[in-house]
């Protein structure tokens, strides 16, 4: 395996999602492989203390590297070697083939998470039972229900986030909320990414500014941020939630992040974009009230919701980094 013909797809390689946008993934070229591994600068354990999160999003970057080395034409595979302390969790290695994927290239550059509102309707059965299938291949399940079912919960997830200040000033090291910032055009989340107006973003930057929160805080500021996105849900619509197997480790976490991939790569080409509502099973009571809901015994198995439909706009295309 040649790093150069790696290098040369690693633009490519880094349009795989993560959360905040964060992009914590590593490649480190080595003895005719190249190592997977994170970089801690670019986790959030304060939001994802448990390291879900980062491990689902190194998981779709895992499956991105996979599927732009095979419509290249390249054989590479991945062996995986979970390490924590090393911050790895495996290898691209030479194969005896190339990656046997559906998807391509043109998948992986089209795909799009977005924020943006939803055209009204429900997940139709073809395509549902298409995800469904690819989680259940890998021994897990996906579930739906329909989005104004969850609206309150929406609401008291993102009240429990705006409430604690190390949650928010995690997020605020990641919002981009203006283009004058000089990371706007590398990660995190901008104000496109956010759908926010100029006015807006200012205001969202100058509420939970240092200064001002802590006091705003204690005045009612959650309450009013939550508010602001309780509309999200209160449309006909789906959220997808993806449940993994019972006692599910941290590699297999990051197995379910492929499947994870594979399940919006294959809802973007049927039109449908996914916005992730991961404060909802971020905050604790959030996350037990929706494993009830789903009739799911463990609420830890709840690794992923998303809403998705078919956008009523296009979606912003988010920022990257390469290296």
């Amino acid at each position: 395996m040649n790093p150069g013909d790696l290098r040369a797809l690693e633009p490519d390689f880094w349009r795989a999602p993560s959360a905040h946008n964060t992009q914590p993934w590593t490649l480190r070229y080595r003895d005719g492989s190249a190592e997977i591994g994170w970089d801690p600068a670019h986790a959030l354990p304060v939001a994802d203390p448990t390291g879900r999160d980062l491990r689902l999003g190194l998981g779709a970057f895992t499956e991105t590297c996979l599927i732009v080395c095979a419509d290249a034409g390249l054989a590479v595979g991945f062996r995986p070697d979970y390490d924590q302390a090393r911050r790895r969790i495996g290898h691209l290695v030479a194969a005896d083939e190339p990656y046997r994927t559906p998807f391509g290239v043109g998948d992986v550059r089209a795909r799009r998470s977005g924020r943006v509102p939803y055209r009204p309707g429900r997940l139709d059965d073809a395509a549902f039972t298409t995800v469904a299938e690819l989680a259940e291949a890998a021994g897990a399940r996906t579930l739906r229900l329909p989005c104004r079912r969850l609206a309150g919960l929406l609401y008291d997830a993102d009240r429990h986030m705006f409430g604690d200040p190390a949650v928010t000033r995690e997020l605020r090291a990641w919002l981009r909320l203006t283009p004058r910032d000089p990371r706007y055009d590398r990660d995190g989340l901008t104000d496109r990414a956010l759908r926010l107006g100029r006015a807006e973003a200012l205001g969202l930057r100058a509420v939970l500014s240092p200064r001002a929160y802590p006091l705003l805080r204690r005045v009612g500021l959650p309450r009013l941020l939550a508010a602001a996105s309780r509309g999200l849900l209160n449309y006909d619509g789906d959220v997808l939630v993806l449940v993994g197997p019972a006692g599910c480790p941290p590699e297999g976490q990051v197995a379910m992040g492929r499947v994870l991939m594979r399940q919006w790569l294959a809802l973007s080409r049927l039109g449908h974009t996914t916005h992730p509502l991961s404060q909802i099973i971020d905050a604790p009571a959030t996350r037990a009230t929706l494993a009830r809901l789903l009739d799911v015994d463990d609420p830890a198995r709840l690794l992923s919701i998303v809403r998705v439909g078919r956008p009523a706009e296009p979606p912003p295309r988010s920022a990257r980094r390469v290296r």
